[in-house]
């Protein structure tokens, strides 16, 4: 949809009409008509469909959503909590109450689940690890996708470049 107003403006200045005449006929001040002009000159008719989309979204910083990506992909056992899976309520009320951030609504973590491309489902079954040194294994896996994403700075003697593999059964590369 086309705001008609910001349209108007544009046609008037085209036709010769000067700024000063298009605020009277538009009623805004003559430095809202050169702003619409001079964001058609730079950007066509891009520029005259509204930007409006019901508010500011709340921006999290990269630890931020470290940390919303870490604690969505782990079990809730994990943080003493006594159910089984993650809702998108019971995880924002988790975050919030963390103080990893100060304020999320479920539909704005969804997306920024999707945005960190999290597959967030529902999870019927859940298989654990027997393994005793499990957690410092994923822990240290973790840290080291980390360092391949970009998002942590490599200390001494930790690898500046990562390779990864996957085993899969009788699958050949």
């Amino acid at each position: 949809m086309v705001t008609w107003r910001r349209a108007q403006m544009v046609l008037w200045s085209a036709q010769g009409m000067t700024v000063q005449k298009t605020a009277e006929l538009a009623f805004p001040s003559e430095d809202r008509v050169r702003d619409v002009i001079h964001d058609f000159s730079a950007d066509g008719f891009g520029s005259l469909h509204p930007k409006y989309k019901g508010g500011r979204q709340p921006k999290f910083v990269l630890p931020q959503r470290v940390e919303i990506r870490k604690i969505a992909k782990s079990q809730p056992a994990e943080h003493g909590l006594p159910f089984s899976r993650w809702s998108l309520v019971k995880l924002a009320g988790f975050l919030v109450v963390e103080g990893v951030v100060e304020d999320i609504s479920h539909e704005g973590l969804r997306e920024l689940l999707r945005a960190e491309m999290v597959a967030f489902q529902a999870i019927k079954t859940w298989k654990g690890s027997r393994d005793l040194d499990y957690a410092a294994e994923k822990a240290r896996i973790e840290h080291l996708y980390a360092i391949a994403d970009g998002q942590v700075i490599p200390d001494d003697g930790e690898p500046s470049v990562i390779f990864c593999v996957d085993e899969f059964g009788p699958l050949n590369l």
